[in-house]
């Protein structure tokens, strides 16, 4: 159909640097150790009390760290 009829499918699997990256021990712990700091960071700032913007800035900041910790955690648990 269309003209793909000749293709053949392609069965390579799309791999993203960082997951190549976290199959090494060493990355995988070192990012982790990145990310667990910035939050510590950022609720240290958050707990002195910022102007209403930053705040918020900050508090959607924090969600995505903590985002990227679960999504990096999971990673680890399938392997």
């Amino acid at each position: 159909m269309f003209g793909l009829e000749g293709q053949k499918k392609k069965k390579e699997e799309f791999v993203f640097e960082l997951e190549v990256d976290f199959k090494k021990g060493d990355k995988r712990q070192e990012h982790i150790a990145h990310v667990e700091q910035r939050i510590q960071s950022i609720k240290t700032i958050l707990r002195k009390g910022e102007e209403k913007e930053e705040f918020d800035s900050l508090g959607l900041l924090l969600y995505g760290y903590a985002s990227a910790l679960k999504v990096v955690s999971r990673f680890v648990g399938k392997k």
